[in-house]
């Protein structure tokens, strides 16, 4: 009994480790995907942040290990060079994409909080990726309504990736379809809310998840209406959407 009480316990820091957002039902079943297919192929810096990010109290708002490889795997198969990120945290997404695009790739990366981005930051340099990003501290609205207001920058990018505040994904996405090339995409981080989208609305929520929840389903209702983009909704983590420009 002492051994299978240990192993629970193993599996619960591990869990810890990634935030465990992950939708499946069983923990073990995503134990499985994460030891047979995620931690083997985990490049060392991407194993390392996500140690480092652990230890970190808000260590909830990372990217999932089983979320990073499938990132890095979509951005290789579109060939994406020129992308974007807002939302930033320690990094862990933005390294899986620093490692996915090519040596003159570049990310613009946006976050409030520059003091979170240097926690991941020296990672990032000793992996020799920091010259394909651009971090810009500060709210990203008034640095995208810039951006379109410049001209220069509409249907440039080839993948963007919004994991921020979730009252604000509609307010993105109205500015992130002019700077994303047709045929490029958006993703959108946390569309299934921690399976809140579903819930009853006397269901017991945590207090953070309840205040967003109507945001994230205002954005999937708007997302599956906009004739814009083609939409595939997938429970990787805690629920991306892909947006690909049609036009």
């Amino acid at each position: 009994m002492a051994a299978k009480g240990e192993t629970e316990q193993k599996q619960n820091l591990r869990h810890q480790e990634v935030g465990h957002k992950s939708l499946l039902q069983s923990d073990a079943l995503y134990q499985y995907i994460l030891e047979t297919s995620v931690y083997p192929r985990e490049p060392e810096s991407m194993k390392e942040l996500r140690e480092v990010t652990a230890k970190h109290p808000w260590n909830i708002m990372t990217t999932s290990a089983d979320e990073g490889q499938f990132l890095n795997m979509l951005l290789k198969l579109i060939n994406a060079k020129n992308t974007m990120e807002i939302g930033v945290y320690t990094g862990y997404s933005l390294l899986a994409t620093a490692l996915a695009i090519p040596d003159d790739g570049k990310i613009l990366a946006m976050d409030i909080n520059r003091e979170n981005y240097e926690i991941g930051l020296p990672i990032i340099e000793k992996a020799g990726l920091a010259h394909k990003i651009d971090f810009r501290e500060g709210p990203a609205l008034p640095a995208l309504d810039q951006m379109i207001e410049d001209g220069k920058y509409h249907g440039t990018f080839d993948f963007i990736f919004v994991d921020a505040d979730k009252d604000n994904y509609l307010n993105y996405h109205k500015r992130l379809i002019d700077l994303v090339k047709v045929g490029g995409l958006i993703g959108y981080d946390n569309t299934l809310w921690n399976g809140s989208v579903v819930a009853p609305p006397d269901a017991p929520m945590r207090k953070y998840v309840r205040y967003y929840r109507d945001f994230v389903l205002e954005l999937n209702k708007a997302l599956a209406a906009d004739p814009r983009i083609e939409i595939c909704m997938l429970p990787v983590g805690d629920g991306i959407t892909l947006c690909r420009r049609v036009s």
